[in-house]
């Protein structure tokens, strides 16, 4: 039943397919690949003093979503693609090989946004802007199911809190130890 849900959506989303959509798409998803923007901006970030902690945070929360859903749900849950599916669907981009869940793309794009959200609202939300749009891409090119991206998304957004807290934890402790 939820698979017939999932791919009734995909299919749907095959129906708006458009030039200029599926280059926009195309460019949003190669953003994300390996987390290429989110680990630059968490680079750049750990560059400049006023931000650092923003970078931080962002690398932090990176990893975790690496560690826990590349490294380990991928090859448990071992769950097919939809284009491995219906391979008669025509795919923009390269056929993935690895398994769909968790998706890394929408993993990463919120655990990075989320992160940026915590220490600057206005990066933050420009990041999430293209958060929601890099697992959006990642149905409209059919590489992936709606419950992946939104499960995915919700532990980016778990990673991104876990790493936020536990910054604040030991910050509130140098501080205390200073101030001792």
């Amino acid at each position: 039943m939820i698979a017939e849900l999932e791919f009734t959506l995909l299919y749907a989303l095959q129906a708006i397919h458009t030039p200029w959509l599926d280059q926009l798409m195309r460019l949003i998803t190669s953003l994300g690949d390996k987390g290429g923007i989110w680990v630059a901006s968490g680079v750049i970030f750990l560059l400049f003093k006023r931000t650092r902690r923003m970078g931080m945070a962002v690398l932090l929360a990176l990893l975790a979503g690496l560690l826990v859903g590349n490294l380990f749900l991928k090859p448990v849950v071992a769950r097919a693609r939809p284009c491995w599916l219906n391979p008669e669907v025509a795919l923009l981009i390269k056929v993935p090989r690895d398994y769909s869940f968790p998706s890394g793309h929408s993993m990463a794009a919120f655990a990075a946004a989320v992160s940026m959200y915590y220490n600057n609202r206005s990066w933050g939300r420009a990041a999430l802007i293209l958060a929601f749009l890099m697992a959006f891409s990642r149905l409209y090119l059919f590489v992936h199911f709606p419950s992946d991206v939104l499960c995915d998304s919700l532990l980016g957004v778990l990673a991104a809190w876990s790493v936020h807290r536990g910054m604040e934890w030991v910050l509130s402790r140098k501080y205390l130890k200073r101030e001792g």
